[in-house]
């Protein structure tokens, strides 16, 4: 296992300022340029910052009402309580978080890592986790997204490529899913991403450590 520095933490204060510049109405491409990073990464920073573009001079008045400031309000308050509350994560902290993550949403089948989910956030939280406590063979990283017919993929791809630093020449055949009319559901515009890496070893070594967490879990009185 690799237990070395945590590259998801050191991008916390850059996350932060790109969230404070978003709401004060700067462009993704402003950010990026005066935070040295790249476009993709201040997208996926502040995608739930609400954004409201500075005021044109022709065009509807766009101003929030009453209730929508309130709410945003309240939803900022939140966010940075909870900044507060959990603060930088340690080194253990991290793996516990990423196990707990894995234990929900990953593949406990032997012989293969594997993690899928929509949320663009908790894929780049994982990928982070993995690459910082285990020993992985990057050329192995595969991607597979579930994503709806009539949906761009070669946008999806793009999308995917730069939370997960995984390049595109390896993601595998997508599973094009064709939409059911029938059902009103939101279809997330760049699919669902299964993150996977073929190695038995690093599989059992992460088994060994979600059992022994959850083990723990379950002598918890209560």
């Amino acid at each position: 296992m690799n237990w070395g520095g945590m590259g998801y933490r050191g991008k916390l204060d850059k996350q932060l300022r790109a969230r404070e510049l978003r709401a004060e109405a700067w462009t993704l491409a402003d950010i990026a340029e005066e935070l040295h990073v790249a476009k993709s990464s201040v997208s996926l920073w502040v995608r739930d910052v609400d954004f409201v573009p500075r005021p044109r001079r022709t065009g509807r008045n766009r101003t929030p009402n009453a209730l929508q400031r309130a709410k945003a309000d309240e939803l900022e308050r939140c966010r940075v309580d909870g900044i507060k509350t959990v603060g930088s994560l340690s080194d253990r902290e991290f793996l516990m978080a990423g196990l707990a993550l894995y234990a929900g949403d990953g593949a406990k089948g032997d012989g293969q890592v594997r993690f899928a989910n929509s949320n663009d956030s908790m894929v780049a939280f994982y990928c982070s986790w993995l690459r910082t406590f285990f020993e992985i063979d990057e050329s192995r990283l595969r991607i597979q997204l579930y994503l709806h017919v009539g949906l761009d993929l070669d946008a999806a791809i793009s999308h995917w490529s730069a939370v997960t630093a995984i390049p595109a020449d390896q993601f595998t055949k997508p599973y094009r899913a064709v939409p059911d009319n029938s059902i009103r559901h939101s279809k997330h515009v760049y699919g669902c991403a299964h993150v996977a890496y073929s190695c038995v070893h690093t599989h059992r070594q992460l088994m060994g450590l979600m059992n022994a967490l959850l083990l723990f879990v379950a002598d918890l009185p209560g």
